[in-house]
């Protein structure tokens, strides 16, 4: 296993300097559990007052100043991962200026695999910046709890640096391959979750338009063999026709995209993952795109 050369940070469970950028509905939990491990943590965030709501650790002004020898990002895309590398306050002239020169850049968000991938190779090639993506599956009430699921894809040296550091927010990390391996896994797993939320929304409308009580058809869903991890995290909003916040309809499509893109280049039909994108697609002409992904009932119902 590489050891950190920061041993003067060495804290329980993880040893070496740690940066998140990105504190929102997910970046925020993660960082508590960071931070509760006494690991010591710097933030930044577009936002400073949401880097400053997490109750610890260092908030810093730019993304130059939190460039640590682990940097997680914990953002919605790509675009806003590599905005993050240009300019004077900028990751590149961060770690160059605090000497470290083999950084890790940890990319948590839901991506292109192929994307990923050849941000990787120019990382490396031009900076010497390790990039490892290890999307994240469970949800913010898995984040709260620290008992996500992470899909990792990186150089296994990389990977293995790692690992004590996702223990403390993860109940399972697996590495896959390569960079853009952990974004093929969620997009398999993002299959799974969309149409599992479309067929939980379908039953839902169903219910309603036959006047039966949701809860109860809940209840009874719960003990067979359409219980799921969806059904337990998001069937009270259907119950409360409450589609607030929560993983948006844009993101489930964005995710979606990606699906289809994987497909195409594998020579794929994907039957089932097509038709739920082109019904988040409706959802979003309907203007209902920053609606938690659950709010395809509306859609469903018309």
């Amino acid at each position: 296993m590489t050891t950190p050369t920061t041993i003067d940070e060495e804290m329980p469970g993880y040893s070496g300097s740690v940066a998140l950028i990105g504190t929102g509905p997910m970046g925020a939990p993660i960082a508590r559990n960071i931070l509760a491990a006494q690991v010591p943590l710097t933030l930044w965030n577009r936002t400073p007052e949401k880097a400053r709501a997490i109750g610890g650790g260092t908030v810093v002004a730019t993304p130059a100043l939190a460039a640590r020898e682990v940097v997680l990002t914990v953002l919605p895309d790509l675009p806003q991962v590599a905005a993050l590398l240009p300019g004077e306050d900028g990751l590149l002239k961060g770690w160059k200026t605090a000497g470290i020169e083999h950084p890790i850049l940890v990319i948590h968000g839901t991506v292109s695999p192929v994307v990923v991938a050849e941000l990787a190779d120019d990382c490396l090639r031009n900076w010497g910046v390790t990039v490892v993506d290890a999307p994240l599956s469970g949800g913010t009430i898995g984040a709260k709890e620290g008992r996500l699921s992470i899909m990792v894809g990186g150089p296994p040296d990389a990977v293995e640096r790692l690992t004590p550091l996702f223990e403390l927010y993860s109940s399972t990390a697996v590495h896959f391959g390569k960079t853009g391996a952990g974004s093929t896994v969620k997009a398999c797993n993002q299959i799974v979750v969309a149409a599992t939320v479309t067929a939980l929304a379908e039953a839902m409308a169903l219910a309603t338009t036959a006047g039966l009580d949701l809860e109860k058809v809940q209840t009874v869903l719960a003990g067979g063999l359409a219980d799921s991890e969806v059904l337990r995290q998001k069937g009270r909003r259907w119950i409360d026709q409450d589609f607030d916040g929560g993983g948006s309809a844009k993101n489930q499509l964005k995710d979606l995209n990606f699906i289809a893109e994987i497909a195409t280049a594998r020579g794929l039909n994907l039957p089932l993952a097509n038709s739920i994108r082109n019904a988040f697609q409706l959802m979003i002409e309907e203007g209902y795109g920053d609606l938690d992904h659950t709010g395809i009932y509306r859609t469903i119902l018309g």
